[in-house]
């Protein structure tokens, strides 16, 4: 009979995140959970801007039951979650992005599923615009297209039901003594790695409808060119050590950019059919989330550039897990941790 947590710690990683992380931290203010249950851990990872002034800030001036702030001299996203793991001391430990935003009853629907039995909880996240202008909308748009980010539940999710992933998780503090600490070396896939290994101790991942977060979208094209490339490498990398923490969706743009450079090669002697179809096919599906997007979000003149973006994402994403399956270096899973 599992007992039932009562505390709860809330864990952030920032680096540089300045200009999002207010609206965060007022965001765990307004929590509807029993504050003197809750510690916040946070953790910079040496930003250069004024994060760390708005921690201290944050943590001169609450009403919970403890504030932390640590450093991550790693400064990667899980040597930091490793870092706030060593930190937190409540029964219940969530991850908690700096680039995004929580519900005042995130802390409350976690715990209440949590104490009903649940070890690991978390619901679909959204991806909402950094700024209301035009670019950023469509950017936006490129990215919430079911064909341009795929049909992940954790962000689409709209059942309760037990999947391989979560956004924004709440653990029982037990689960990590069992499995082992976030892997630093993966850089973008640490999150899949653990969740494998979790569920592969024989520990289920909820995900509940009721916890809609979001995560803020960038608002320029080149940022989020690099973070598709970077993203994709590491499902490249990623695959060579635990390929059961991958999905088939996450090769999608892998396998489009491979159909197209195959086309391509079977043109110079002459034999182009292939490449007709699949740029008709590919056309056709990316015409059709354009005209879906249209009507779901409105009609806007820089929507016509979506079928260009869809291309750009998923060969940039395809490109990137290209070179991760090619690298040469090698890495090992994560170390235990103990508390």
């Amino acid at each position: 009979m599992k007992t039932e947590p009562e505390t709860l710690s809330l864990c952030v990683i920032a680096l540089n995140e300045e200009a999002f992380l207010p609206s965060l931290l007022e965001d765990l203010r307004n929590q509807t959970y029993d504050h003197a249950l809750t510690e916040i851990i946070l953790v910079d990872s040496g930003s250069s801007d004024g994060t760390r002034a708005l921690m201290e800030a944050f943590s001169a001036s609450h009403d919970f039951r403890r504030v932390q702030i640590a450093d991550n001299p790693g400064k990667t996203q899980p040597a930091g979650w490793n870092v706030a793991l060593d930190a937190a001391c409540c029964e219940v430990v969530a991850r908690i992005d700096a680039h995004g935003r929580i519900p005042p009853d995130y802390s409350r629907l976690v715990m209440e599923d949590i104490r009903s039995g649940e070890d690991v909880v978390g619901g679909p996240c959204v991806r909402v615009a950094a700024k209301d202008r035009p670019w950023c909308r469509v950017l936006l748009e490129a990215e919430n297209a079911m064909f341009g980010s795929g049909f992940s539940l954790s962000r689409r999710g709209r059942e309760r039901r037990y999947v391989a992933t979560v956004s924004k998780p709440a653990y029982r503090r037990e689960v990590f003594r069992r499995v082992g600490r976030f892997n630093e070396t993966l850089l973008r896939t640490e999150d899949n790695e653990i969740h494998y290994r979790i569920r592969q101790a024989g520990y289920r991942i909820l995900l509940d409808p009721r916890i809609r977060t979001s995560l803020v979208s960038r608002c320029d094209l080149s940022s989020m060119l690099r973070q598709k490339h970077q993203n994709g490498y590491w499902v490249g990398r990623t695959f060579r050590v635990c390929p059961g923490c991958l999905s088939l969706y996450h090769f999608a743009p892998f396998f489009f950019l491979l159909a197209l450079v195959s086309a391509f090669l079977l043109c110079i002697p002459g034999f182009c059919l292939p490449l007709i179809v699949l740029l008709i096919l590919y056309g056709l599906f990316a015409l059709g989330s354009m005209i879906l997007s249209m009507i779901h979000d409105g009609f806007a003149p820089l929507q016509f550039l979506l079928p260009v973006l869809f291309f750009l994402l998923h060969v940039t994403y395809g490109w990137g897990t290209c070179q991760g399956l090619l690298s040469g270096k090698r890495f090992e899973g994560g170390r235990p941790w103990h508390s």
